[in-house]
């Protein structure tokens, strides 16, 4: 959430008893989402909206098979995308935004990034299932940011959500929040997975997307002075994952809280979007939603907008390399990420 006297203001000022979430017309949010896949952009801006769409991925491995190695390659593709990108393309493309990794692997990646500005970004919380004890969560957050993790991704319990139990999900997302706090006072940022596609309705994502801002903001932590917490739709492992629709409503439950308290909250899609053009259309959807606010167009950025989908990088740098030569590259052109 933005930082400064304004945002703490804000959250001093908020009446955090309002609780009602809007209800959301399922039909008009599908025709919505439908109809940013239908505007036309020009290849100027269609490399531009694929260098922003890399510039935003996390790439992530969260594999039983995961180790110290795989992260450390995991850290090179992050840091350079594509090796050849100033032969081939005639530019240095930028870094992604940050790997995602279990907590056992932050530390290897602190090492691998260094100074590199690529983000560390752990999943924690008894990721996926969250039914975890809350200590043992809390636990498992602490020693993730300890090791150096700049973002946690915490799922909710959406037994506890389903059941109507909603206090106890903001009780616990504001713990996990206060166990992002460093032995220095700042906060790793937190990302509140609320996993989607297992909330059943459109009204259910609304009103899990309020719970978890105003939970963030009621944590008593202090804003952040770069960059946001985030809600996130998914963690990859239940099916459906990130859909438009769904992103819609978080994008909208975003809006509205910035319009009542001037608070920036992130987004983050994540779980199949596996092609640019999917990006790009993501990317006209965030422009039109929430780039009439005043503050709008930093939703554009990293710091506000993310993508959790490692099989995107290769498609994005696919295209690129298809509208700056005419010819699409094989498949083993790019390493894996």
């Amino acid at each position: 959430m933005r930082g400064g006297r304004d945002g703490v203001r804000a959250l001093r000022t908020y009446d955090w008893s309002m609780r009602v979430s809007p209800s959301v017309d399922a039909v008009m949010v599908q025709e919505r989402a439908a109809s940013f896949t239908r505007r036309s952009i020009k290849n100027e801006a269609k490399m531009a909206g694929l260098r922003l769409a890399l510039s935003m991925l996390d790439l992530t491995t969260l594999e039983g098979k995961d180790s110290i190695e795989k992260a450390r390659g995991l850290c090179g593709k992050a840091i350079r995308p594509y090796d050849r990108d100033e032969r081939v393309l005639g530019e240095r493309l930028p870094s992604v935004a940050a790997v995602c990794v279990y907590p056992a692997l932050v530390a290897a990646c602190r090492a691998a990034l260094g100074g590199s500005g690529v983000k560390v970004a752990s999943v924690a919380t008894g990721f996926p299932s969250g039914q975890f004890p809350l200590d043992v969560r809390l636990e498992d957050t602490r020693r993730a940011v300890a090791a150096g993790a700049d973002e946690i991704d915490m799922v909710i319990s959406r037994g506890a959500f389903l059941a109507g139990r909603y206090d106890e999900v903001a009780d616990e997302i504001r713990e996990i929040k206060r166990a992002c706090v460093r032995s220095d006072g700042t906060a790793a940022h937190l990302k509140v997975i609320l996993e989607t596609g297992e909330l059943e309705t459109l009204d259910a994502v609304r009103r899990a997307s309020d719970l978890a801002i105003r939970a963030m903001a009621g944590s008593g932590v202090a804003p952040h002075e770069t960059g946001a917490d985030f809600i996130k739709t998914s963690t990859g492992k239940v099916q459906p994952a990130a859909t438009m629709p769904v992103t819609l409503v978080m994008l909208e439950a975003v809006r509205d809280w910035y319009l009542e308290t001037g608070l920036l909250v992130g987004v983050k899609p994540a779980g199949g979007i596996r092609t640019a053009k999917q990006a790009l259309h993501y990317l006209v959807m965030v422009k039109e939603t929430l780039g009439p606010l005043a503050d709008g167009d930093a939703w554009l950025t990293p710091d506000y907008f993310r993508f959790g989908a490692s099989t995107l990088c290769n498609d994005i740098l696919r295209q690129m390399v298809k509208l700056k030569t005419g010819a699409y590259a094989a498949g083993y052109d790019f390493s894996e990420s």
